[in-house]
């Protein structure tokens, strides 16, 4: 194996060195001899054995804490010769007053759902049939990469779910894989990744680290830069919640060309089409999620973007994948009719049912999803990621 498809190795004793020596200062970067792409030789850690039940996020306090005094940004380290750069003030992603209005986060359904949906499993063999699809998924999710898989989110209109659905998928990479995962905001608009992941303050955005990402910069450097997150997953915010924030496509593309060789899985929560700099990431992905409502105006404005698609190279329609997402407990269309004729496009169709935790559009914990959302979700994670490893 030649050390570009090492990679993934070299990338994880990076963070692992990094994290074994949390009081002392992290190398400078021309004191180091090597880069993930000129590493030696080293045998590929082996996968994690799969996971025989559902992401579940740690408790709340470990999953959104923010360092009260973060280690210095690798624009601020000694020994780099480049061109001064401004150094943005952090900003809270929840304005202090906005935060003490939200109530206490709810599960996604209802406890005595949960407890016939409990007493149902128990006595039949419905409890051994999950164990074994969630053991197939995560097969599936862990298969190795020889470079960095990118997938976009994207959606007709606002409100359709996308953002919610780029959380899902990042997390449950990040879960389930081993190298890192890196979940990109290309909306910068008012974009709301960073609270739907439960970030607390941002700095550096995708703008901002157009102008310092380098080639010969290591993963240390880049993830100084990085909103870090649970399980081995980072953030890159598209904005830091400004009205008429920009993002052009020449530096949106010069950072995800830079990135992409760090991360084996990219998850770029676009604009709403048809926005420029979403149509550079869909054509630049291995993998598309459209996300939709499950309404009726949802599936046909869906419907007519997939007739559309069709008339464009056939990869673009068969790696896509359609989330047809609940707005409503009881939704006003036969959801799995509006699925099958979304298919006969070509593209794969997924449900989301309707869950009531991802309905208050708070901070996503995992533990507390339905599970029949855990399930949709992660068969989603597994068929969005195969997708994206038959486009090279």
């Amino acid at each position: 194996m030649s050390n570009a498809d090492n990679w993934q190795g070299d990338v994880l004793r990076d963070l692992r060195s990094a994290s074994a020596r949390p009081g002392q200062q992290q190398p400078q970067p021309q004191e180091r001899t090597s880069t993930p792409a000129q590493a030696p030789h080293q045998a590929p850690s082996p996968a994690p054995a799969p996971a025989p039940s559902v992401p579940v996020s740690p408790p709340p306090a470990a999953a959104h804490a923010v360092p009260s005094a973060p280690s210095p940004s690798p624009a601020d380290r000694p020994g780099r010769t480049r061109r001064p750069v401004h150094s943005p003030d952090s900003r809270p992603v929840v304005d202090g007053a906005l935060a003490g209005t939200a109530r206490r986060p709810v599960r996604g359904e209802p406890s005595a759902l949960r407890a016939s949906r409990a007493m149902r499993r128990l006595v039949s063999s419905s409890a051994a049939r999950e164990v074994a699809e969630l053991t197939h998924v995560a097969e599936f999710i862990q298969q190795p990469v020889t470079t960095g898989r990118q997938i976009a989110v994207t959606s007709i209109r606002g409100g359709a779910g996308k953002t919610t659905v780029a959380a899902l998928l990042g997390t449950a990479y990040a879960h389930y894989r081993q190298d890192p995962v890196l979940l990109v905001e290309a909306d910068p608009a008012l974009g709301s990744l960073p609270l739907r992941l439960g970030a607390e303050a941002l700095r550096w955005t995708t703008a901002d680290l157009a102008d310092i990402v380098e080639p010969q910069m290591s993963l240390l450097d880049v993830t100084g830069y990085l909103v870090q997150l649970p399980d081995n997953a980072w953030l890159l915010p598209g904005s830091q919640g400004r009205i008429g924030a920009m993002l052009d496509i020449s530096a949106y593309e010069r950072v995800m060309v830079a990135l992409r060789r760090y991360f084996g899985v990219t998850v770029v929560d676009c604009e709403t089409l048809p926005a420029e700099v979403a149509r550079v990431a869909l054509s630049a992905s291995q993998a598309r999620v459209l996300a939709a409502p499950a309404t009726l105006d949802g599936v046909t404005s869906t419907y007519a973007v997939l007739q559309w698609m069709q008339g464009l190279p056939r990869h673009m329609i068969s790696g896509t994948v359609v989330a047809l997402t609940g707005t409503a407990a009881r939704p006003g269309i036969d959801v799995a009719a509006a699925a099958e004729k979304l298919r006969s496009t070509g593209a794969a169709v997924h449900v989301l049912p309707h869950d009531r935790h991802l309905a208050a559009g708070g901070a996503l914990r995992t533990d507390l999803l339905a599970r029949p959302t855990r399930l949709a979700a992660a068969r989603l994670a597994a068929e969005v990621f195969q997708l994206s490893q038959k486009r090279r």
